[in-house]
């Protein structure tokens, strides 16, 4: 085999992306990487408050501030501290 078959094989073993299935870019730049970690620190601070029996429900959720509105639904928030 030559060089330029080997490459030929090589390329016909990545498996080819089916047409609309959406991929996500990773971040450009500094800032823009700052705010997706502290995105996904506040995602995983809220999760780790909720009863492991809930994780499954609340883990398909991708955004700190949905996830929030989600668990307020879902257990009501606290009585004590509600404003009247």
């Amino acid at each position: 085999m030559d060089q330029d078959s080997i490459h030929m094989v090589a390329a016909s073993k990545v498996p080819m992306l089916k047409p609309g299935v959406q991929t996500t870019i990773a971040p450009l730049t500094a800032k823009e990487k700052a705010q997706r970690m502290l995105e996904l620190k506040a995602r995983r601070t809220l999760l780790m408050g909720i009863p492991n029996e809930h994780q499954l429900k609340f883990n398909c959720i991708k955004d700190a501030k949905s996830l929030l509105q989600a668990i307020e639904k879902r257990f009501g928030g606290n009585d004590a501290t509600k404003k009247t």
